[in-house]
Parts: structure tokens; sequence; C-alpha cells
């Protein structure tokens, strides 16, 4: 199993000066040190206007920054929001194949549709619709990643002409491909889309490898890939917190991840927020004492906080995520008001007494699950309707804005216009005659 760290930065009340700028610099640190651990992914959110929960709005420029200070972790978006009003998707092509290249090859292309009320009116989108947005723009993306020009596209929601979408990421035909999943329903879009289904629904082991077998049950019978190749992969989410004493490792986590779904809640299902004013931090501390885990629980999010306790506690939990067969689980180790120092401790730890375990046998297993699998994918590019390159003759030209100039009328311009355009004439010329 490979593991992976995720990041919300969330920054709940009282917001202090110097606050935000400690917050992005001690998770780039996070990440320099889980990338020295061995520590295989680090997954940044993209999310806008959630207070307190999510202050990651431009995870582009966090993951590019991180690149500098890595040599080996996978980067991954987790996830890019797919809606053309957030993101249009030649704006996304060009991100991604440009992190790859600052990255060396190491970014893991995450993809959502978004689902928070804030977010989707903040920028005009309507809810009905975000799913075929997201649908849309994931495959015209990889197109605009893998194919050289781009032919253009005619859709419900964006449109373009034929262009050459640069640069070209490292990792052909395109960067791995995931999708956010929070539901058995989206686990099996996944699936058959033939991508990487991240998934962020805190269920326990018996429920994950149900998700997991209806994952790859349904990517041997349906896969049609939406991409120009394919990413079967589970992971999943966890609390982290550990220490060698249990207590301690509550202290230091639970109450974090506690917020962090109280947060979520927040946002997502029973809050009223007025922008710039609701204090969500200091609504949590008055009833979360009463709330209790069974409590939250009952808020839709379930218990999930087995990932904090002590390195055999965490060690067990962990197993029966592998034997579930999960691919990578991944820690929400930053929450709440969890401590920079804490944090790190608790990396340091798992790496050092919990990791090298799992990690011995990986490569072996990924060489049996990709030999288990290789039938499959083929039987699923088979399925395929490819989109078809273009030849040399269909590719369309357009001329500059600048042959214009062949129709302005030299009598009506002053002198030094009409001598600009006489030598753009004579260039103009020259260059028809050597073509």
């Amino acid at each position: 199993m490979r593991f992976g760290i995720f990041y919300e930065h969330q920054y709940p009340r009282p917001w202090n000066p110097g606050g935000e700028q400690k917050l992005f610099q001690d998770a780039l640190s996070q990440v320099e040190l889980a990338d020295r651990l061995g520590i295989d992914h680090a997954w940044e959110v993209e999310h806008h206007f959630l207070e307190e929960y999510s202050h990651s709005s431009a995870p582009e420029v966090f993951l590019a920054a991180a690149s500098q200070r890595t040599q080996n972790i996978r980067l991954g978006h987790g996830i890019v929001l797919l809606p053309p009003k957030y993101n249009p998707p030649a704006r996304v092509a060009e991100r991604i194949a440009t992190l790859d290249l600052v990255s060396n090859g190491r970014v893991e292309f995450g993809t959502g549709e978004s689902a928070s009320r804030a977010e989707l009116e903040g920028f005009g989108i309507n809810p009905e619709e975000r799913r075929p947005m997201w649908r849309e723009a994931v495959e015209q993306i990889s197109n605009m990643l893998a194919m050289d020009p781009y032919p253009g596209y005619e859709g419900q929601y964006f449109s373009m002409p034929t262009r050459n979408v640069l640069p070209k990421p490292v990792q052909k035909p395109h960067p791995p491909l995931w999708v956010a999943c929070s539901n058995r329903e989206t686990i099996h879009l996944a699936a058959q889309l033939g991508i990487g289904a991240l998934t962020f629904a805190f269920v326990d082991p018996q429920e994950a490898q149900k998700w997991v077998e209806d994952y790859y049950e349904t990517f041997k019978r349906e896969c049609v890939p939406v991409g120009h190749a394919v990413n079967p992969n589970v992971a999943m989410v966890t609390s982290f917190s550990v220490h060698q004493d249990h207590d301690e490792a509550e202290r230091r986590g639970l109450d974090g991840f506690r917020f962090f779904q109280f947060a979520l809640g927040h946002h997502y299902a029973f809050g009223t927020h007025t922008p710039g004013r609701t204090n969500i931090w200091e609504t949590y501390e008055r009833v979360k004492d009463a709330m209790g885990r069974e409590g939250m629980a009952q808020v839709g999010f379930g218990d999930a906080t087995y990932g904090i306790g002590t390195p055999d506690e965490l060690r067990q939990h962990l197993q029966k995520f592998n034997d579930a067969g999960v691919d990578q689980t991944v820690f929400i180790q930053q929450g709440g008001k969890n401590q920079h120092e804490h944090i790190c401790e608790a990396l340091e730890l798992f790496a050092g007494d919990v990791m090298p375990e799992f990690k011995e046998h990986e490569a072996e297993r990924v060489k049996k699950k990709d030999e288990e699998l290789a039938p499959y994918v083929e039987a699923a590019f088979k399925r395929k309707q490819t989109i078809r390159e273009m030849t040399d003759d269909e590719i369309p030209a357009y001329q500059a804005y600048g042959f214009a100039i062949n129709e302005v009328d030299l009598d009506t311009l002053p002198e030094d216009q009409r001598r600009r355009v006489e030598r753009m004439r004579h260039f103009r010329k020259v260059l028809s005659e050597i073509q």
C-alpha cells in the first residue's frame, strides 16, 4: 500500500497577523519532510470561500512551490474543480503540464465537480449541471494534454477552435487521472471511466472492501477510458495522529480531526454562513463536548478516528485497509489547530515504525496487479472510440490580426504610421515570395 498526506489548509479563527503565511510555510515544510521520509503522495485541494475549513484556492501555486523543495513525492491535485467557470479547460491543461515539467513528471491529476453552495453560486454555476460539466471537461483536457494539435471542440459547456495546447507534460500521454468520490455511485463512475478514485468519505475497513470490490469489478466489466491512459487505483482518507502514548495521540490530533468534520458539515450540510463574520471554531467549541464521537457520526461523516493512536493501533488499522485492497491511504493530519511540530513528529514516527512493513512488498503487489489487469485494460481501450489525430492538410490555418493592414488606406494615416504599414507590406511581400 502507498501513503499520502492531505491538505485543506484549515485555518480556524481567530485569524492573527501572519497566521496564513505560517500555515502555508508549515505545510511546505511538512511536504518536504514527507518527501525525505519516503511518503508517496502529497494531495492539495481546490476550494473557494470556505472560511476556516479550507484556505486552498490556488493549489497549483502551492504544488509548484512544493515541487522545488522535494525530489520524489508525487504531487496530487486533490482536486482541480473542472466546471469551466472555475477553470477554463485549456488553462487547466496548461497548468497541469507546466507543473509536470517543473516537478520532473510527478503530477497526479485529480479532478472533481464541486458541491458547496458557497463555491457553486459564487462562480455562477448551476448545481444541476456540475456533473456533465466535469464529464465534458475531463475528457477534453485529456485530449489537450495528449494531442498535437488539439482538434478543437464544440460542446454544451465550452467550445474552442483547433489549437496546439502548450506545454506538453513529461508523463505521456498525460499524468494519471483521478476523480473525487464521496459515495458508491462515484466509485462506480470512476471505474467506468478508467480513472483513480479519490474517496473522501470516512468509511471503516469493512465498508472500504465493498467499495474496492465494486470499483475493480466495474473496471473489468465496463471500463471505457475517458483519457488516453487508465489509472486503476483506489485511495481512501483517514484521520492521523500517532504517538507512543494513545492518550497523547488523541490530545494532539482528535480535536483537529473533529473540527475538520464539523467545518465540513458547516459548509456542506447544516451551516448558515455569513461571509467574513461567521466564526466556525467558536461554534465548534460550544458544541463539541455535547456532540462527542457518537454525535459526529450522527451528523453523517462517521467516527473515522481509527488512524489516531499508537503505532500498533495505526498498524492494525492500516492492515485492515491493506487487506481490503485499498491502493493508497491518505492521512488527514492538518486539521483544526493541530500543531506543526506534532504533525512532523507523527510523520516521523509513522515512517520509522509503521510504514516499512507496508512498503516492503509494494513493488511486487503493483507488478502482480498490473499483470492481472492487463487484459482488461486492453479490452477497455477496444471499447473506446478514440479521437483521430488531424492530418496536416486538415489543420486550419489562421492569419494574424496584422493582415488587416492590407486593407488600410495609406492616405488616411499619419506619416509615422504610414511608414510602418509600408514596411510591413514590404516584409509580407518578401515573405510570400520565399514561401
